[in-house]
């Protein structure tokens, strides 16, 4: 796991973290205690300290200032396919 960032903001719905890190769309979110909390929605903001937003699962409100983790998640399959 690698450190996402800090939580600015949260609802029981989402969370938006500011972070140093850049993970991509999909990957599982995890608060200090190693519970998955969401997965990665959507990263925006300037390049050198993003913005991410987290879809929360389970109504998992976090304070601001809480720290965030995430692991990259193994995509499989072969993409594109020949017809």
């Amino acid at each position: 796991m690698e450190l996402l960032g800090t939580v600015a903001e949260s609802d029981s719905k989402k969370m938006i973290v500011r972070g140093g890190s850049l993970p991509e769309t999909g990957d599982s979110v995890f608060d200090s205690r190693k519970r998955k909390v969401g997965t990665v929605r959507r990263v925006f903001g300037p390049v050198d300290s993003p913005y991410v937003s987290v879809t929360l699962s389970g109504g998992y409100e976090a304070p601001a200032g809480v720290e965030m983790y995430y692991s990259k998640e193994t995509k499989y399959g072969k993409g594109k396919r020949r017809g």
